[in-house]
């Protein structure tokens, strides 16, 4: 899978403190094997978001993404629930 990142996901991580990012990058090795893990929590949004899918990193943050198609994902945003507004 193809994983490419948008340069507000890239500014966003860029601030995240390392206990996060690594919990990101685990995270993101699971999305890679199967991207509907039921530990992912993986749902698709609605509203504004409307296309666009979810995934938990942890209890209070989550990353915001995009199928372009079954190999090809658009990481557009991580943190909490206020990337949803």
């Amino acid at each position: 899978m193809k994983i490419f990142y948008t340069k507000k996901f890239e500014r966003e991580y860029r601030k995240i403190d390392k206990d996060l990012k690594l919990k990101t990058e685990s995270r993101e090795k699971l999305f890679r094997k199967n991207p509907f893990d039921k530990k992912l929590k993986t749902h698709k949004l609605s509203g504004e978001l409307d296309g666009f899918w979810s995934f938990s990193v942890d209890f209070k943050n989550r990353v915001v993404f995009e199928f372009i198609d079954k190999e090809t994902v658009f990481f557009h945003s991580i943190g909490s629930h206020d990337i949803y507004s």
